[in-house]
């Protein structure tokens, strides 16, 4: 008997390998994938100037790291006496402007040198609402709790989601000719929008993206949205809030990417990276005893064995904790 229906994943035409330095920009769900591949050693920079859900929003981003644009204090504005950015997440806020201005430099510079050096960068979109600020009639990435009347909301078209990701696709492109783009399409549901709309907002992102893919050889799709709403098709995968997939749904998608974009011998690797990951995660009910020494010496041999094959990888954390 099928629990569940089968999906259709394309082999790639090349593989994501733990030497590929990659980047990861979108929505929450990014997040998720993106500490999930960090956890397992690979190269991975994500959402270096925060999390953003919008495609006008995610290319403006992009386009800030290929400029390595310099931010001043007149790009930032003045609420409830704290310093924000209409077009950053609200960690970047700072009662302090120098030191508001300062973070986001520092996080658009390091977005700028992971763009040059990725092989791979994953974009995941998120909602195709986006906001204007009325005063400005310029899109925002963050409201920052500012009262919703300062704000027109409205629905960017396929065509315009196209335009943008295809305009700062290729002007990625152009800085880094080796890029590869996987675009994915997040499975959260925005619900505050309405059932009905958030639906809406999804296919016209589904229809940019497709778009592109057939557009470009070296732009490919994940099915994130379709494995969680379409194969997994249960509230039991979702948290509590109902919207979030949650932790047996997202490490479902992560295993779904990995047997797709790993090769084999990166998938091998795998299985002797993660015991070691976990060791080093591991918490003591009685440190001091002979058994966690022997088990901290043991477990330092294995991941000095492992760093001598993989010396690509940084093993600097799990050596600190297994020589304390």
């Amino acid at each position: 008997m099928k629990w569940f229906l089968d999906i259709d994943i394309p082999d790639p035409p090349r593989h994501v390998h733990h030497r590929d330095a990659l980047l990861l920009v979108g929505s929450c769900f990014t997040e998720n994938i993106g500490k999930l591949l960090g956890e397992l050693k690979f190269d991975v920079s994500y959402n270096p100037t925060g999390i953003l859900f919008d495609p006008h929003s995610v290319c403006r981003h992009l386009k800030d790291y290929v400029e390595q644009r310099v931010y001043t204090s007149n790009d930032l504005v003045k609420h409830d006496g704290v310093f924000h950015s209409w077009n950053h997440h609200s960690k970047f806020s700072n009662v302090d402007i120098s030191k508001a201005v300062d973070g986001i430099n520092d996080a658009v510079k390091v977005g700028s040198d992971a763009l040059r050096r990725a092989r791979w960068c994953v974009l995941t979109l998120g909602s195709s609402f986006a906001y204007r600020l009325k005063e400005t009639n310029e899109r925002v990435a963050n409201c920052h709790k500012v009262p919703q009347t300062a704000f027109a909301k409205e629905m960017m078209s396929s065509d315009e989601t196209f335009s943008w990701l295809q305009s700062v696709i290729n002007e990625a492109k152009a800085v880094n000719p080796k890029l590869e783009f996987i675009l994915t399409v997040s499975p959260v549901r925005h619900s505050r929008d309405g059932l009905v709309e958030n639906n809406r907002s999804k296919a016209r992102l589904l229809e940019a993206v497709h778009r592109l893919v057939e557009t470009h050889d070296f732009v490919h799709y994940f099915p994130a949205y379709e494995l969680v709403v379409d194969v997994m098709r249960d509230y039991r995968f979702y948290d509590v809030d109902l919207v979030h997939p949650n932790y047996a749904a997202t490490q479902f998608v992560f295993e779904k990417f990995c047997k797709t974009w790993l090769d084999d011998d990166t998938l091998e690797l795998l299985n002797e990276i993660k015991p070691i990951v976990t060791a080093a995660n591991h918490k003591p009910q009685h440190a001091d005893t002979d058994a966690h020494r022997d088990f901290l010496k043991r477990q330092r041999e294995r991941t000095l064995a492992l760093q001598r094959k993989t010396p690509w990888c940084d093993w600097s954390k799990e050596l600190r904790y297994f020589e304390s």
